[in-house]
């Protein structure tokens, strides 16, 4: 593979790292805030879900600044976002504070969420393109479980350093740790190139021409990229596309698939079980040292199944990974609800510290639904947004499922520590056991397969009609 093609990429899925990190980092420091502020579980789901409404913000503004300044210069302000959001959070006074902190960095959570795989997708050739987008969910996973790792060392040292109680100050401590993925993060960004979809587009012909010989293997290839990409954007240009209507009927088809892939991903409860890991291990009967240990474990199995789905996205296609996925996510939730509503009995005080055999059942359930999303949707996803809008309005349609899937995760997590605290997990394993019955007969019925098609055949492939003029409807 090309050097260049795979240092950019792997630079520009650091973004996921953060993104991931920042996701599961919160899970530790629940009991901590909660004993902290005093504040109760339904108001600790808000002060997690701040960040995830940054997240919608960075969704929603993301796309314009990459087309107007470029996709690398973009990701240059997301790093800075994860850095004040990280260290600024660790060091709030109050809960306010806490919660507007959380909110900043949530912006660039959800600006990263567009930019990256956009970025990736536009340097990728076509036979790589999964593999490479990929590396964004798989950089996700991989700071999921070092956050998890993280947490751990925190809560093993920080009594060590700390006099009087470590719970009031090492959530601190844990939220600060994000700082180190961001300043590498940073340190990298200057060492990738600008995408020659973004340059061409702007006019910087030979530029553009110039990072795409750095980008193939031969002066052919590069001249067929090129050639490509002028294409498309002569095309576009002559249907007004610098103006190109998104919310209109020729869009329709690619507008529903972004907004069922997104919103499913989160109606699997993914983040509820990311970011309470812990608290539904203390729940199944484990101590707060092993909750924590489990959670990594986890972890450990998100990063192996991501692995697994990235290592072949190109060659078994999109839709056999979400239908695998989508199986497992039934059967793992089903196994949940049934465990928690029949089996397992807790009052939602503290565990005593001695897990019996359903606990177990519990651990291995989760397992499987950690594997179930990695493999499936949480490979897919990004993937899949990043190929499928026209390129005149990609980054508008990358924000669009990114809204999505960041609005349904602030509903979710702000709701889901509440429900447990109150009825008990089975009502939301079983809620979302419900969702993953729909997604299947999506899945089936209705998502198309992508593999190999090149971005700028996407509209063809996908049975988009062109207008006949310039700000015809499509």
């Amino acid at each position: 593979m090309n050097p260049l093609v795979l240092r950019s990429s792997i630079v520009a899925a650091v973004g996921g790292l953060i993104f991931g990190f920042d996701t599961a980092v919160i899970s530790g420091a629940q009991r901590g805030i909660i004993a902290h502020f005093g504040i109760t579980e339904t108001r600790y789901g808000f002060v997690v879900a701040t960040a995830l409404i940054g997240t919608i913000i960075g969704a929603v503004i993301a796309g314009r600044p990459a087309d107007r300044y470029g996709r690398k210069r973009v990701l240059v302000w997301i790093g800075f976002l994860f850095l004040a959001g990280s260290l600024l959070t660790a060091i709030s006074p109050n809960l306010w504070l806490l919660m507007a902190f959380r909110l900043l960095g949530g912006v660039g959570v959800g600006m990263a969420s567009v930019l990256s795989p956009i970025y990736t997708a536009e340097i990728a050739p076509p036979s790589k393109r999964g593999r490479l987008v990929g590396l964004v969910q798989l950089s996700v996973v991989i700071g999921i479980l070092t956050a998890y790792l993280s947490n751990v060392v925190v809560l093993k040292l920080v009594p060590a350093i700390v006099s009087g109680d470590p719970t009031t100050v090492e959530w601190r401590y844990m939220l600060a740790a994000m700082a180190i993925p961001t300043l590498i993060f940073l340190a990298l960004l200057p060492t990738i190139c600008e995408t020659p979809r973004w340059l061409i587009g702007q006019g910087r012909i030979a530029e553009g021409e110039a990072v795409a010989q750095r980008l193939t293997d031969d002066e052919e290839e590069a001249a067929t990229m090129v050639a490509e990409v002028r294409a498309q954007i002569e095309q576009d240009r002559a249907l007004n596309a610098t103006k190109a209507p998104f919310f209109v009927r020729q869009n329709r088809k690619v507008i529903l698939l972004a907004i069922a892939i997104a919103a499913f991903n989160q109606l699997s409860g993914i983040n509820a079980v990311l970011y309470y890991a812990p608290e539904i291990f203390r729940l199944a009967g484990f101590d707060t040292t092993a909750s924590f240990l489990q959670s990594a474990g986890i972890g450990l199995v998100n990063l192996v199944a991501t692995v697994a789905a990235v290592s072949i996205i190109d060659r078994v296609g999109r839709r056999r990974l979400m239908l695998i996925g989508t199986v497992g996510y039934l059967v793992s939730l089903g196994t949940l609800t049934v465990l928690f509503f029949t089996v397992i009995k807790n009052n939602g005080a503290e565990s005593t510290g001695s897990p019996g055999g359903a606990s177990y059942l519990v651990l291995a359930a989760l397992a499987l639904f950690i594997a179930s999303h990695a493999f499936g949707e949480g490979s897919v996803i990004w993937v899949f947004l990043s190929e499928i809008f026209p390129s005149r309005i990609r980054a508008r349609g990358q924000s669009l499922g990114s809204l999505t899937h960041w609005t349904a995760a602030a509903i979710i997590t702000w709701l889901f520590p509440g429900v447990v605290a109150r009825i008990g997990p089975a009502a939301g394993f079983g809620f979302f056991f419900v969702c993953m019955v729909g997604l299947l007969f999506w899945v089936i019925l209705v998502m198309p397969e992508t593999k190999g098609v090149a971005l700028e055949d996407m509209d063809e492939y996908l049975g988009l009609e062109e207008p006949k003029t310039a700000g015809a409807s499509r």
